[in-house]
């Protein structure tokens, strides 16, 4: 869910203008899965421009607060989230962890790094939502390590159902700063597609694994 309709348009505006989403509908992009897709989303991107990067980190911080109160700690899903929420948390004067894939082969063999202690309350950040199912990884180590989840909020999300039917069933609140119904819309607006890019955009939302440009 978008909290904030302005916030959505100018963080997809802003994703748009440094190329950390690119949206080719003419030439797609194949993911990891085999989807042909007309969008690539790189978030991690942000970190290398200042002015955007605080955007972002004070509009995740705002958000933080707003849906969720102030946490006992900010655990960012690595690799993607790490740099942000660093960011979030150091806005917010709190502590941060962040976890991993999986635990390490070697040494404490940990997959949540930093200090965390039973019942603290946790909002998780995550760069980017596809299915949910690594953001939901992260969630269910903390929760094995008696974290108390409040909510998840990340940059941007794809908006399959797949990915809400999958936060409903854990029961984790999800919400983004932005999504691909917003970005979409102000990609149009601003004319930064065209009328039939625009087609194909829309096309493709509807049944992204099947879609053949």
């Amino acid at each position: 869910m978008v909290l904030d309709k302005n916030t959505a348009k100018k963080t997809a505006e802003l994703l748009l203008q440094i190329n950390a989403i690119k949206l080719k509908p003419e030439n797609p992009f194949q993911w990891a899965s085999g989807w042909k897709s007309p969008i690539y989303c790189d978030n991690r991107i942000i970190l290398s421009h200042p002015i955007i990067r605080n955007f972002v980190r004070e509009e995740m911080a705002k958000q933080v607060e707003a849906l969720y109160g102030k946490p006992d700690i900010i655990a960012g899903v690595a690799t993607g989230a790490i740099g942000i929420g660093v960011l979030v948390a150091d806005y917010l004067n709190l502590p941060f962890i962040y976890v991993r894939p999986e635990p390490k082969s070697h040494g404490r063999q940990n997959q949540i790094e930093g200090q965390l202690e039973r019942n603290q309350t946790v909002v998780v950040i995550e760069d980017l939502i596809s299915t949910g199912k690594s953001s939901l990884n992260a969630v269910d180590a903390l929760i094995h390590a008696g974290a108390n989840i409040k909510g998840m909020l990340a940059i941007f999300t794809y908006g399959f159902h797949t990915a809400q039917e999958n936060f409903e069933k854990k029961g984790i609140a999800l919400n983004t700063l932005s999504d691909y119904a917003h970005l979409v819309e102000q990609a149009s607006e601003t004319h930064f597609i065209k009328e039939e890019q625009l087609n194909m955009l829309l096309e493709w939302r509807k049944r992204p694994s099947e879609w053949q440009q």
